[in-house]
């Protein structure tokens, strides 16, 4: 009874942290170069992904955990262990649809 509510928190717990540690550094980071007078434009050198680009992403990839989840139960009723089946496929889809989203955004990057 007692790991039912203790392994939440401990997750929870665990991910909060993760997440002031990692914002906390960024910040002392970034006050130390405004110290030493770095320009402000090295905080956005990063890429910009459009509204588009993450939707994009996004229903290829659920379209492959679909298909995934699809023929790992295909395979299941084939016979093969349903352990097995449903998370390889998963994995396996999913990937790919990645991979197409990929080249995809690569493609309309080249074209705009």
């Amino acid at each position: 009874m007692m790991s039912e509510i203790l392994i939440p928190l401990i997750i929870f717990s665990c991910l909060f942290g993760i997440i002031y540690v990692y914002l906390s550094t960024r910040n002392k980071e970034r006050l130390a170069l405004i110290e030493k007078g770095a320009d402000a434009k090295v905080f956005n050198s990063g890429k910009k992904y459009s509204f588009g680009e993450v939707v994009l992403n996004f229903a290829l990839l659920a379209i492959g955990v679909g298909v995934g989840i699809l023929v790992g139960a295909l395979l299941g009723q084939a016979g093969m262990d349903s352990d097995v089946s449903f998370p390889a496929c998963i994995f396996i889809f999913g990937g790919l649809g990645l991979t197409v989203s990929y080249f995809v955004n690569r493609k309309l990057n080249e074209k705009g």
